[in-house]
């Protein structure tokens, strides 16, 4: 009698049902950091492997010309691999009309970075507190938590931002409206602010952070070719012209900017290109 069965076969099919929820299931556990809002967490690293405390990650966004709807996908360049709507972004800007042009500035590029944190304080959401939550943040606050890390600020706080124990330092983060957009300049970590965990509790929280790699469903080269043809050419797969790239794996770009004269054009030309 063969040694597979149906138990193991209805195992497989849980794994599979598993593997394709763990992703939206886990990125509901993204806090929303709210304008006009101060939120006081410590980072956690990721045990099992240190080296994936943090989830460095490129994303495309923009509104479809089909439906009107905000869609946006996982850049393949967090991988290091090629992706086609960078690729036909770097033939537009190089090669395109001006109309062209002015139309592929609605694909935002934006580079983020997750991390695990201990919510000590939320003040939109206070369910969170007391949970271990994935915090999602751009280049201000990298620059914040690079300094404390490996930077000038390395001496006074350097390990103790992952530490939650009485040694530990909380990281306040102020969100604050600039113009049309939030900023984080004025967050900072600080070393008031005392947590009273039990040594088996901190145990708890370490062991129950989540795989960052697991947050976000990778689509295939083809599958963004899809989603370039449907949301930005308006376009079945078989009218929608081809995607091919002059270089794979296009190095990383400034986030895009509204202007659309020949002087911008030419400097995300040269962005594109200087690491070439």
């Amino acid at each position: 009698m063969s040694t597979f069965n149906t138990s193991m076969f209805q195992s497989i099919k849980d794994a599979l049902a598993s593997s394709e929820s763990k992703g939206s299931a886990t990125y509901n556990e993204i806090m929303q950091t709210k304008v006009g809002n101060t939120f006081t967490v410590r980072l956690l690293p990721f045990a099992k492997d240190p080296s994936k405390t943090f989830f460095h990650y490129y994303n495309h966004g923009w509104n479809s010309f089909a439906t009107g709807q905000y869609v946006q996908t996982l850049s393949p360049q967090t991988f290091g691999e090629r992706d086609p709507i960078a690729e036909e972004r770097f033939k537009t800007l190089r090669t395109g009309s001006e109309e062209e042009k002015e139309k592929m500035q609605a694909i935002r590029r934006l580079e983020k970075w997750l991390v695990n944190v201990y919510v000590i304080d939320d003040p939109a959401n206070p369910d969170n507190n007391g949970k271990v939550k994935i915090l999602r943040y751009g280049k201000q606050l990298q620059k914040i938590i690079t300094e404390a890390i490996e930077g000038e600020d390395a001496e006074e706080f350097g390990p103790r931002i992952f530490d939650l124990g009485e040694d530990g330092v909380n990281f306040k983060i102020k969100v604050e409206q600039q113009g049309d957009f939030p900023t984080y300049v004025s967050s900072r970590f600080t070393t008031a602010g005392k947590i009273d965990l039990s040594e088996d509790k901190q145990k708890d929280i370490y062991d129950n952070v989540f795989d960052l790699s697991e947050v976000f469903t990778q689509k295939t080269y083809d599958e963004l070719k899809d989603m370039l043809n449907e949301h930005y050419y308006c376009k079945t797969e078989e009218e929608a012209p081809a995607t091919s790239a002059p270089e794979p794996a296009a190095p990383p770009e400034p986030e895009p900017v509204a202007a659309t004269t020949n002087d911008s054009v030419e400097e995300d030309i040269d962005d594109l290109l200087k690491d070439l």
